[in-house]
This record gives C-alpha cells, sequence and structure tokens, in this order.
C-alpha cells in the first residue's frame, strides 16, 4: 500500500521505536497513536522488563493516549504499529475505538522470529469447550444481577 508522507513518518516512528526498545531491554515492537496528524503516544514492547504479559506496545500506547486525551474513546485516532497487532492487541485497538491500523511487518514474521500468535488465533476459533484453557462458570446468578444494576445504573457511561 502507497502511504502519504505524513503516514510513512508515523510508520517508521513505530518502526524506530521498535528498534530502540529492543537496546532498551524490550521486545521488537513499536506503536504511535496520531490523532489530526500529531502524535499523542509512543512505546515499545515492555512485556519482559515490567513483567506485565499485556504490556505490549500497542497496549501501551493506548493506555497512554487515552490518559493524555482524558477518554476512553480514540475513535479519532490512527495506530501505527511495526509488526500486525496480535490479538490481544487487535482486541484493546477494537475496545478502544480505533477505526485505522498501519502496521509494517505481519504475524508471520514474527512468529518466524518467536513470537507465534497462531495458538492463539486458533484456539479463538474453537468451542470453548475444545480450548486448551479450562473455563469453568459458576454463581451465573450472583454474576448475572451485576448487570442487572449496571442496567438500571442512571450514572452509566457505554463504551
Amino acid at each position: 500500500m502507497e502511504l502519504k508522507s505524513d503516514e510513512r513518518d508515523f510508520l517508521m516512528q513505530a518502526i524506530v521505536t521498535a528498534s530502540g526498545n529492543i537496546a532498551d531491554g524490550g521486545g521488537p515492537f513499536g506503536a504511535v497513536v496520531v490523532r489530526e496528524g500529531r502524535v499523542i503516544s509512543r512505546s515499545g514492547n515492555r512485556v519482559v522488563s515490567e513483567h506485565d504479559p499485556t504490556a505490549h506496545a500497542e497496549v501501551l500506547a493506548i493506555r497512554m493516549a487515552a490518559a493524555a486525551m482524558g477518554t476512553h474513546d480514540l475513535s479519532d485516532c490512527v495506530i501505527y504499529s511495526s509488526c500486525e497487532p496480535c490479538p490481544m492487541c487487535l482486541g484493546a485497538i477494537y475496545w478502544s475505538g480505533i477505526r485505522r491500523v498501519v502496521y509494517a511487518s505481519d504475524r508471520y514474521r514474527a512468529a518466524a522470529a518467536g513470537f507465534d500468535d497462531e495458538m492463539i488465533y486458533s484456539e479463538l476459533a474453537l468451542d470453548k469447550e475444545s480450548r486448551s484453557i479450562r473455563m469453568d462458570r459458576a454463581l451465573t446468578d450472583e454474576g448475572d444481577r451485576i448487570f442487572n444494576i449496571w442496567d438500571n445504573y442512571p450514572g452509566k457511561i457505554l463504551y
């Protein structure tokens, strides 16, 4: 795909962030969140250095952008990533409302480098009963009651 000059610059910032992140003890991933042509946040992957399996570049950049903007709704933002987002990051992108992702490398190259998300993609396609993680449902009435409270809560903000 042909990118406009500024889009190319934003994607290069994500790539440069990923490269610098390696030397800083992080993984080879970088992400930049942009709004109205301005960088709001950028981050590298900090899983190992922060001992946090959710500290992926995209998730951290989304958290930082939401904090900087004072909102959970990033629907007017674009995220640029050095690599195709994994399933967790893609979920965070959907939840944030971001409507466009621009990425450089893909999940297959990441897998070749030791970051294989294919198992997660495959697991998500299975019925709960067939997944490798056991999922047990209990206290259904009590759990559902919380949603009854939410349904009737006058101060709720949908997201």
